[in-house]
């Protein structure tokens, strides 16, 4: 996960909103909560799926939705009264730097979930197209942020399955990566900041936001939000290499292909079925998967779409075979 507001785009001609770098800040430490208990997962101290679903996937979308909403009132901000072009290319140079490190790392580190259109590339091209909507009407920039984020539920084709183009968001079938912030819906939350910046300047609420004095106890957050790139950055390779270190004292159980897949997938399917038809639903995916190596090549995240059509059929199959033997028990 999940920046820009990575990039600090805040810098107005009025002055600085406090309460912005301090909103930032707080996202910034929510993110390293969920990146933390992310790689207890990866290492084995915590249940595998653990920040796939339920609460945790809804706290990470809430973390991203957080950041790119920040992007676009930091671009109104900086940019609605005239684009001051040196500033906006310095900090996208320094965003587009840091994506293309992190896709790089992550290829060499997790080269089949690596990261190649994360919150930072989506920091990078919205803040572009960002650009063409700033003296867009707040009202109008806010119906296309909910056409954008609708989006994904209406224009979904095979056409996008290719991998050049996952970034756009509209493929089939969703891509393997530990961070995935396509385009669509995503850009929506940055023109939901930027149509929200716009109405609060037309009521008057930002010069009133940017008299506010800072709280004493709310300057470590404030300084993280004015260096929220740096803190992104470093952050995550710091709490891997604690609990890394922490690993070779203390190692996490090995827990067996079959038991984390299982582990998994009934953490996934209780999030929209019930405890009877759970077990019943996985272990039928575990026997089809185990049928010409399919675990195997799930657990190493194989993205090719026939793959993953196959394992779609292998879900439909077990979800009707198995509802007809929890109804037939259910009648006996």
């Amino acid at each position: 996960m999940t920046t820009d507001t990575i990039a600090d785009f805040t810098k107005a001609p009025r002055r600085r909103i406090v309460a912005i770098d301090i909103a930032r800040g707080v996202a910034l430490l929510a993110m390293a909560s969920y990146h933390f208990t992310w790689d207890l997962e990866f290492f084995g101290y915590a249940p595998a799926g653990l920040t796939e679903f339920g609460g945790w996937k809804l706290y990470a979308r809430c973390i991203a939705s957080t950041f790119l909403f920040l992007v676009g009132v930091s671009l109104v901000l900086a940019h609605a009264h005239g684009i001051r072009w040196n500033g906006f290319w310095k900090r996208l140079g320094m965003v587009a730097a840091a994506a293309l490190a992190i896709t790089i790392a992550t290829y060499f580190a997790t080269p089949n979930a690596f990261i190649f259109f994360g919150i930072l590339h989506q920091i990078a091209l919205a803040s572009l197209l960002g650009l063409a909507f700033l003296r867009l009407p707040a009202l109008a920039t806010l119906v296309i942020a909910a056409l954008v984020i609708m989006a994904p539920h209406h224009l979904r084709s095979p056409f996008f399955d290719h991998p050049s183009l996952w970034w756009v968001g509209l493929s089939t079938v969703p891509p393997r990566s530990n961070d995935y912030v396509p385009l669509f819906p995503w850009f929506g939350a940055v023109l939901a900041g930027m149509a929200a910046t716009k109405f609060a300047e037309s009521a008057g609420f930002l010069t009133w936001l940017a008299e506010r004095k800072l709280l004493r106890a709310m300057r470590p957050l404030e300084l993280a939000g004015r260096h929220s790139l740096a803190f992104y950055l470093i952050h995550q390779p710091l709490l891997i290499a604690c609990v890394w270190l922490f690993s070779q004292v203390w190692p996490a159980q090995v827990v067996s292909l079959e038991t984390g897949f299982m582990n998994s997938c009934e953490a996934s399917c209780r999030q929209t079925r019930d405890a009877d038809f759970c077990p019943r639903y996985c272990t039928c995916m575990l026997g089809e998967l185990n049928v010409d190596d399919g675990l195997d090549k799930l657990s190493k995240a194989d993205q090719t779409a026939d793959f993953q059509r196959h394992v779609g059929d292998l879900a439909a199959q077990c979800t009707a075979s198995t509802d007809a033997g929890v109804s037939g028990g259910a009648v006996q």
